[in-house]
């Protein structure tokens, strides 16, 4: 009679007190709320602006016609500052990042959507995600706020690798750095290519004919997106074995260095227009993300 008692007394206790899961799944929703979903969808629209001008800056060192222009965030920005109204679009592309860092924070603290968006992996990957774009946002409207100088993502990347490299252990730190970002473009490339994006997606949205498109876009954009991390990661790899800061590159020294292959500009090229194609593909998943 006691151990009846007992057990019924232990599941009143545990229909009245919510467990831990209830409890997350509150915090989530809470933190996945009107701000935090106009936040998400701004900083994608933000993201894929960005990528598609660095393809269309590409595309032109491709075809001859780029000049000194630089194809990374710092060259995009500097293309969009040129256009009317230019100052107002930077700064739309600015907090729309910054969104985007606050998005990822929330899934960092608070977990993704999704049945393994509570994972420790899936934390500390949006943790790193919202350290990236809360970086990139910083370096957009520093530009808009200050002399528009700013300094080119090759420049940048052979700073972070001098210093780096001056410390104890130094060339093992950087290469292991280079075979991070090496693997972060196999696995974004991976995961394009078998559609892992599918489970982001409000597929009941979206028509037949919308997902076919964004399928097209998910996958060929995230190829050429991940290929040029990978191509990253081998260039930082090369500076820490051999000593040297100046291997390094950017994401424009690594477009560059694709026209220098025998494909030569057309490798250039494809890659340029895959950048441009993942710039749409994160437009169309501000409409048809789950967040």
């Amino acid at each position: 009679m006691a151990t009846g008692s007992s057990v019924t007394q232990g599941g009143l206790r545990a229909r009245l007190r919510p467990g831990r899961g209830a409890g997350a799944a509150r915090a989530r929703r809470a933190a996945n709320g009107s701000v935090v979903d106009a936040a998400a969808r701004w900083g994608l629209v933000a993201r894929g602006t960005i990528y598609l001008l660095i393809g269309v800056l590409a595309l032109r060192i491709a075809d001859g016609s780029g000049g000194s222009r630089q194809a990374d965030s710092s060259g995009a920005v500097q293309e969009l500052a040129r256009q009317p109204f230019g100052e107002t679009l930077v700064w739309a592309i600015g907090i729309g990042l910054v969104g985007m860092a606050l998005w990822r924070l929330t899934e960092a603290v608070f977990g993704a959507s999704g049945p393994d968006g509570d994972k420790a992996s899936k934390r500390a990957l949006n943790a790193g995600r919202c350290v990236f774009y809360g970086f990139l946002a910083f370096s957009v409207l520093t530009f808009v706020t200050s002399s528009k100088n700013s300094e080119g993502s090759d420049a940048t990347s052979r700073d972070l690798t001098a210093r780096a490299l001056e410390l104890p252990l130094g060339r093992w730190l950087v290469g292991l750095a280079g075979l991070v970002i090496l693997g972060v473009g196999v696995g974004i490339g991976v995961r394009a290519a078998r559609r892992t994006f599918h489970k982001h997606l409000n597929r009941v949205r979206m028509s037949r004919r919308a997902r076919r498109v964004v399928d097209v876009l998910g996958v060929t954009g995230g190829v050429a997106r991940g290929l040029v991390y990978a191509a990253a990661g081998v260039f930082v790899v090369t500076a820490a074995v051999q000593f040297d800061p100046g291997k390094a590159k950017g994401l424009d020294g690594t477009l560059r260095s694709f026209a220098d292959t025998p494909a030569g500009p057309w490798l250039l090229g494809l890659v340029a227009l895959g950048l441009a194609v993942f710039g749409l593909f994160s437009i169309a998943m501000a409409r048809y993300r789950r967040v």
